[in-house]
């Protein structure tokens, strides 16, 4: 159990179906005022799940703290989500993560008080080439997903253009170039998709600094709520 306020380490074991199997290290924060001691809780929050960039990648978890949410956290921001933060393998890539990730979130569903409705998805560089690869595999699971600096399958989009995206990408960007975002944007507004695209004209790969410092993003994500005709997958 998280300490209300701070981000504690846990590491989720997964047995899945047949052979499959895994193991993450994680973060978790609970919001300042969540009730740990309600059995039955009356309230419901939002969740947010970040996935770190190549860098953070091994078994330390102190690295995931380096950019992004948990970086905000440690530094002592408060939020009004609980914020799951794995820790991706040394050599291993988020887009192979999809069914452990997905078996992680429900693993904290069935513990915290999460609301299914409001569960949101975020990553930057790795993981955000994470973030849209989870988001097209579960397609129903979250109410709007917010990728920074990373890319994807443009012929595959298609399938969350029910989902609101809010993509970030600096146009000076020498590491993943600026077309991988705008050629999922592109693709997800030929088939009628909810993106926004935010370009920063003078940033390097370093754009997830302004995004996560960036409060509209937050109040963005809470309006956001999963469509009651849809159902969670895996």
């Amino acid at each position: 159990m998280a300490l209300q306020g701070t981000q504690q380490a846990h590491t989720f074991q997964w047995q899945g179906k047949g052979a499959r199997r895994g193991k993450l290290p994680y973060l978790l924060y609970l919001p300042a005022d969540y009730d740990t001691l309600d059995l039955q809780p009356s309230k419901r929050w939002p969740l947010m799940l970040f996935l770190h960039g190549a860098g953070e990648r091994g078994d330390n978890l102190k690295l995931v703290m380096r950019h992004g949410l948990p970086r905000l956290v440690k530094e002592g921001q408060q939020f009004q989500f609980i914020i799951v933060s794995p820790q991706c393998p040394k050599n291993e890539f988020w887009t192979g993560k999809g069914t452990l990730l997905a078996a992680l979130l429900d693993e904290i569903k069935n513990n915290y008080a999460v609301d299914s409705d409001r569960m949101y998805l975020t990553g930057m560089s790795m993981g955000g080439y994470g973030t849209w690869a989870l988001a097209i595999a579960y397609p129903d699971r979250f109410a709007a997903i917010a990728p920074v600096c990373g890319g994807g399958n443009p012929l595959k989009v298609c399938a969350i253009r029910n989902v609101p995206v809010w993509c970030f990408h600096g146009a000076e960007d020498d590491i993943v170039p600026l077309g991988e975002s705008q050629a999922m944007v592109n693709a997800l507004e030929g088939c009628g998709g909810n993106v926004r695209f935010t370009i920063y004209p003078h940033a390097g790969h370093d754009s997830w600094t302004q995004t996560y410092a960036h409060p509209l993003l937050y109040a963005s994500l809470h309006e956001q709520v999963k469509p009651n005709n849809t159902s969670e997958e895996g």
